[in-house]
């Protein structure tokens, strides 16, 4: 599992059946003091985030399947929506 922020949202009218009705979101991976990498991915969201959340994304294919309730094509899964978080006795809020 990694950390992200959403940073966009993708709109696709035409796919495949297995991403009917799923919501599609733009990540940008968390470095350890909390800074965008620039290293961005298109992921399944099953935590309902929106732009601008700090998110918990699993990175592999098993999860997409598992949270989504069938098997899909997906390797990277939103799996929650970060309030806060302790780190180095550090509180971060995300907000």
């Amino acid at each position: 599992m990694k950390l992200a922020r959403v940073v966009g949202n993708v709109v696709s009218t035409i796919k495949d059946a297995g991403f009917d009705g799923q919501k599609l979101m733009i990540i940008d991976y968390l470095d350890e003091a909390g800074n965008l990498t620039g290293e961005e991915a298109i992921a399944f969201d099953v935590a309902d985030a929106g732009i601008g959340d700090t998110v918990v994304v699993a990175c592999d294919g098993g999860a997409a399947s598992i949270l989504l309730g069938r098997h899909c094509i997906g390797d990277i899964t939103i799996c929650g929506v970060i309030d806060h978080l302790t780190f180095d006795g550090e509180v971060r809020e995300y907000h």
